[in-house]
């Protein structure tokens, strides 16, 4: 996993970084099962990956209803307003209902990965925690991991009255200037939710402000993942 921040080298953390890439962009796949999903778990890491570098990005949002598919395309294109590409897709399952439709949803990841196979990948992956308690979360990250075995996966985190949260084994510390984005472009971005007593700035500040502690971030923030596999090449 990326970390940008130099200062924090003599903080006795193990820092790991992204290899530079002179001859393509990075390749990034961002999955969610809701609307607002990608944009919670790992908003601020995508938007300070498109601001320091060149990236491409793929995100997919598997259950966003006719009212919502709208509003959240349009948050995917503000958060991705920097990439150097970017595609926006949104599908329709049934909020709620993904274990329910296990085949055709597979058959979906089934299509995606045929997509990449010509060219290896996606150099990343970000999608749900496997272990997340939301039952679509926890089969979208499930099938992640059955549709790309050998790539980079990290499940993001998703704060849910359902509790569940464990500690992250990846942080990405952010800007102060990354972190307010995202929870401005979240809060201006999706009006649908604001009257969910959860949907709060506090509630993901506090959040990225745990993170931030437990990576000895130099601004107090970061986003939190967990990595199935990672291998070093020393």
């Amino acid at each position: 996993m990326a970390v940008m921040d130099e200062r924090t080298r003599d903080r006795q953390m193990i820092h790991l970084s992204l290899p530079a890439l002179s001859d393509r962009p990075l390749d990034v796949l961002c999955l969610g099962a809701h609307a607002d999903d990608i944009e919670i778990g790992c908003g601020g890491t995508i938007l300070t990956l498109t601001t320091v570098r060149e990236v491409r990005v793929r995100w997919i949002v598997f259950s966003a209803s006719e009212e919502r598919a709208d509003e959240a395309a349009r948050s995917a294109e503000r958060f991705l307003s920097a990439a150097s590409e970017s595609t926006v897709e949104m599908h329709s399952f049934r909020d709620g209902y993904l274990p329910h439709e296990r085949g055709p949803v597979k058959d979906e990841f089934a299509a995606l990965a045929a997509d990449y196979a010509p060219h290896g990948g996606p150099d990343m992956i970000f999608t749900h925690d496997e272990a997340d308690l939301h039952q679509d979360h926890a089969l979208i990250g499930a099938l992640t991991r059955e549709s790309f075995r050998d790539h980079l996966v990290l499940g993001y985190e998703i704060p849910k009255k359902d509790g569940g949260l464990h500690s992250p084994n990846v942080l990405m510390p952010l800007s102060e200037a990354a972190v307010h984005e995202k929870v401005g472009l979240l809060m201006g971005g999706f009006p649908s939710q604001h009257a969910k007593p959860w949907f709060t700035p506090e509630l993901f500040l506090g959040l990225m402000r745990l993170r931030g502690m437990e990576g000895c971030a130099t601004t107090g923030y970061a986003e939190g993942f967990h990595a199935r596999k990672v291998v070093l090449d020393g």
